[in-house]
């Protein structure tokens, strides 16, 4: 076996998973040049949530972000999270959205996009494996592990030999939830090698405390990429431990190769970041914490510090662990969706309002959706009288979703003129309109965003 490439998400999912996303770029630059250095397989640094907080809570420009990264960064790729039919947004796109997405995305600087959809719908990966592929850029198509009566080892290798068929460079498993134990891991990422010709590339959490086991076992398995976090963000909510993993396989035949001195130098600057977003109130003391109950719960890093952050503004904390319980039982009525942006979203909010308001007593406008077939085909039967609740006698939606969606790229270019300065701003728009229109606003006059605390929205949980 060769040896085990990393990628390191310390520019994106460590600081999502424990700081709902509040990084700045002045946050991350002065650590580039020596992440540049370490010998990487990529570095995680956009999409999943960074996109809409950097416009939201942070007044920066998403686009902006990746082009400094990519100055600072010349020699490793950069990788970033992408939503298939729903990009970087909660809805799904037409696909000329999509395409220039993927042709922005990849002309900015992304070299790797990882590509899921939530609902493991393939039909819902077409345009994006399509277009990613089309503009140069590596794709990567991402299998939302989970575990449910409808999901078995059969199942996810099957996903990933219809991937690779339809063009995927390499399959990830997306354990969001950390809910792949070590022994499973060994066992799918064996079975993954036996059946598909591309690299394996395992992302996990360590919410659970299995994380590292579960990474290690797969190394054993011949996993080719494991995602980790440099320690200031490791752990807890976010991925296993990027020195602890290099310093593990050191002088064995899997040997990352990795330099343990530049990795400390790299995580010295961290430190310093973690302890301004502890001050600051962005990183929660409970995201650092193992909770094995979330094997249970099968909530995602980001989503739990985004629950504990609705909860709070709803003064309703005290409530934090019936919202956990509650999410397993909306998942069973929505037929099994894996929990990662945006039905961990969806799933998420249902449970809060459920505990709060009574159960379906309000349901919000994504339940809807999602029990209508807006985002695809549910893997598992749904509680047919919570559809009936939601959506009365529509009809569901059977066929690719976005085959019901006409070309939008005009209307939005149409709606943001007078705003959008390039057509990088129209997809900013096309995705947040709200959002993007007040930060084209503040962008210039260089005012601070309102405070963050007042808003009741739960970012991202992916």
């Amino acid at each position: 076996m060769s040896k085990l490439y990393i990628t390191d998400t310390i520019l994106r999912d460590a600081h999502q998973s424990q700081a709902a996303t509040r990084m700045r770029i002045e946050d991350m630059l002065p650590a580039c040049e020596i992440l540049d250095k370490v010998g990487y397989w990529s570095l995680e640094c956009w999409g999943g949530a960074t996109f809409d907080s950097c416009m939201r809570f942070l007044n920066e420009d998403p686009w902006e972000r990746l082009r400094a990264l990519k100055k600072a960064i010349p020699n490793t790729k950069l990788q970033m999270l992408f939503r298939g039919q729903n990009i970087l947004g909660y809805k799904h796109y037409a696909d000329d959205v999509v395409q220039a997405f993927c042709k922005k995305s990849i002309e900015n600087g992304i070299d790797v996009v990882r590509v899921f959809d939530a609902l493991n719908d393939p039909r819902n990966l077409e345009a994006s494996i399509k277009f990613v592929k089309e503009y140069g850029g590596m794709c990567e198509a991402a299998i939302s592990y989970t575990t449910s009566p409808v999901h078995n080892e059969d199942y996810f290798v099957k996903l990933a030999m219809e991937f690779e068929k339809m063009g995927a460079d390499t399959i990830c498993i997306k354990d969001m939830a950390n809910l792949l134990l070590p022994y499973d891991a060994y066992s799918l990422v064996k079975k993954l090698k036996e059946n598909v010709g591309v690299p394996i590339h395992l992302h996990t959490h360590n919410t659970a405390g299995t994380g590292d086991m579960t990474n290690l076992m797969a190394v054993h398995a011949g996993v080719d990429i494991v995602d980790c976090a440099l320690s200031p963000f490791a752990n807890g909510t976010s991925n296993p431990s990027t020195e602890a993993m290099v310093a593990t396989l050191k002088g064995t035949e899997r040997d990352t190769g990795l330099d343990l001195g530049l990795l400390a130098k790299a995580a010295e600057h961290f430190i310093g970041i973690a302890k301004k977003l502890k001050e600051q109130g962005s990183l929660d003391p409970k995201v650092l914490n193992v909770d094995p109950n979330a094997l249970l719960y099968q909530v995602p890093g980001g989503m739990l510090s985004n629950l504990i952050s609705q909860l709070k503004q709803q003064n309703a904390e005290d409530k934090y662990y019936e919202v956990l319980a509650e999410v397993p039982r909306v998942r069973a009525d929505f037929g099994y969706p894996p929990l990662v942006t945006p039905t961990s979203q969806i799933v998420g909010t249902q449970a809060v309002l459920n505990v709060l308001m009574g159960r379906y007593k309000m349901i919000s406008k994504e339940s809807k959706g999602l029990l209508r077939g807006e985002y695809g085909k549910l893997p598992g039967e749904v509680n047919e009288e919570v559809r009936k609740l939601a959506i009365g006698d529509d009809e569901v939606i059977t066929c690719r979703p976005a085959d019901l969606i006409a070309p939008e790229l005009e209307k939005y270019r149409e709606e943001a003129k007078g705003m959008a300065k390039n057509e990088e701003d129209v997809l900013s728009y096309a995705l947040f309109p709200q959002v993007a229109s007040k930060f084209f606003e503040t962008r210039d006059k260089k005012v601070e965003p309102a405070d963050e605390v007042k808003t009741i929205y739960v970012q991202d949980l992916s």
